[in-house]
């Protein structure tokens, strides 16, 4: 069986997807055979594998950097929220029902055999695993049950290295409080840490270094200096999308309450003539947008019932008057339409409401999930295009014989007869450059951009990146054999 080293986070997005990510790079370019395992992950932003399920996007991408196929394996627990209080739960990628958060608890043992069943088949495969925690072990609340954090690192014997992010400040206090709150057997686990995202120069913080390793008993594996890069690599929540200002072409999104497979807009913000521009609940979507994209959403009917309170329906329809394009995806896609029906409650209470109406078509939601890596073409442009189907629903009506897509032989998408609003279904479209750039073309503006190489030319960065301030060998020797 493979050696497996886990990272945790001292507390939330202190960077373990990415440093996860950068090191798996890193060791397959020192000869190692490397796969990513997250036991638990909680994200509407997930990637269809090839063997025909769901996983956390972070995770596909560290699969990336490992020079894996993406598996179910790599993220046997995936969370996806429906509500404040609920969550689709996806194992081993494949929906098993959805959940209210007062009964996961009661739930974690059956979670946890699916979690190490399919750790033990991922290590049969690699020399490595790196193991992804979630949030922080430091939420003793939570430690019953756990499967996420220091629960799977006790039932797999695999030491951990504890993250802190100095960039939020306070971080000896992250680490050192850390310790002091765990139990003394959860606190065994963990045999080195490491500082996240430090600004200026790292030297400066030795006298922090020697205070944590003082205090904890722990060494050091350096401290890492913010990566300047990682904006270009694709964002695992929509709050990590970067909105920097761009070129003069604006492609407006409203920030759905559920937003869900918004990967679209990774090659859209990377662009350097486009600035991606996030609208806030209670902002108006502005009036001199080049394009407006409504992206996918786990929970579609509540969030058109969102659109429509944050008066963005009405934005829209003077967007559309004014002879502005709109993209609709997956569920975005959805909402332009006539009608939503939900017979069978699959989102909620059965009921079926009113769409956007700007394109002439119908969905009905269905309780089998469309899970599908699909390719085919754009017949106007005969430009070949790659891209995944992740949805709930079926959608028909007139529009749809303008689709505008030829994806798996079949058509796919809708048009409205002045050809101003298209939707489909199919994620990832605009990561293809040869199709980015015929549709940036139809915008009025140009592609400058190489995005899927670039990925994986920001992934060779990251990993110089640490090697040059973490301690990867001492990180290495630190990876044992799980003793399972």
């Amino acid at each position: 069986m493979a050696r497996a080293i886990m990272i945790q986070g001292a507390g939330s997005n202190v960077g373990k997807s990415m440093l996860v990510a950068g090191l798996a790079r890193a060791c397959v370019r020192r000869g190692l055979n490397v796969a990513p395992f997250k036991p638990q992950n909680m994200s509407n932003n997930a990637a269809v594998t090839e063997d025909g399920g769901e996983i956390g996007r972070a995770q596909a991408l560290q699969a990336r950097a490992a020079g894996r196929a993406p598996h179910t394996d790599m993220n046997p627990v995936l969370l996806k929220p429906e509500s404040e209080t609920g969550a689709q739960i996806v194992v081993q990628g494949h929906v098993i029902g959805s959940w209210q958060a007062r009964a996961y608890p009661d739930r974690k043992a059956d979670l946890m055999r699916a979690v190490l069943e399919s750790f033990i088949r991922l290590a049969a495969t690699a020399d490595l695993v790196l193991v992804e925690g979630a949030g922080s072990p430091a939420e003793i609340n939570l430690r019953k049950g756990d499967i996420a954090n220091m629960g799977f690192a006790e039932a797999a014997g695999v030491p951990v290295v504890l993250v802190g992010d100095i960039d939020r400040g306070g971080v000896i206090a992250q680490i050192v409080g850390t310790q002091a709150v765990l139990p003394p057997e959860d606190a065994s686990h963990i045999k080195a840490f490491a500082i996240n995202k430090f600004r200026g120069d790292p030297l400066l913080f030795d006298d922090g270094l020697t205070a944590i390793e003082k205090r904890t008993g722990w060494p050091s594996l350096g401290v890492i200096p913010w990566f300047q890069e990682a904006w270009r690599l694709p964002a695992e929540d929509a709050l990590d999308i970067v909105q920097r200002p761009g070129g003069a072409f604006k492609v407006v999104v409203p920030r759905l309450g559920r937003i869900a497979n918004f990967d679209d807009l990774d090659p859209l913000s990377a662009e350097p003539g486009i600035t991606v521009q996030m609208i806030e609940p209670g902002r108006p979507l502005p009036g001199d947008a080049g394009l407006v994209l409504i992206p996918g959403s786990k929970s579609t009917i509540a969030d058109l019932a969102e659109f429509r309170a944050n008066g963005w329906d009405i934005d829209l329809a003077a967007h559309i008057r004014r002879g502005g394009p709109v993209l609709g995806i997956c569920g975005g896609y959805q909402m332009l339409g006539r009608t939503i029906s939900d017979p069978g409650g699959v989102e909620g209470p059965a009921c079926t409401v009113t769409g956007l109406g700007h394109l002439d078509i119908e969905t009905v939601m269905q309780p089998e999930k469309r899970l599908s890596l699909t390719k085919g073409s754009h017949p106007a442009s005969g430009t070949e295009v790659t891209g995944y189907e992740i949805h709930m629903g079926r959608t028909t009506g007139p529009d749809c014989a303008r689709a505008w897509l030829s994806m798996d032989g079949r058509p796919e998408g809708a048009a409205s007869a002045d050809g101003l609003v298209q939707g489909c279904y199919v994620h990832g479209l605009l990561a293809s450059d040869a199709f980015r750039a015929v549709f940036m073309a139809g915008l009025g503006t140009a592609s400058q951009l190489h995005f899927d190489s670039g990925v994986d030319e920001v992934l060779d960065v990251l990993a110089d990146h640490l090697e040059a301030h973490m301690n990867i060998d001492l990180l290495l020797s630190l990876a044992r054999e799980p003793s399972i």
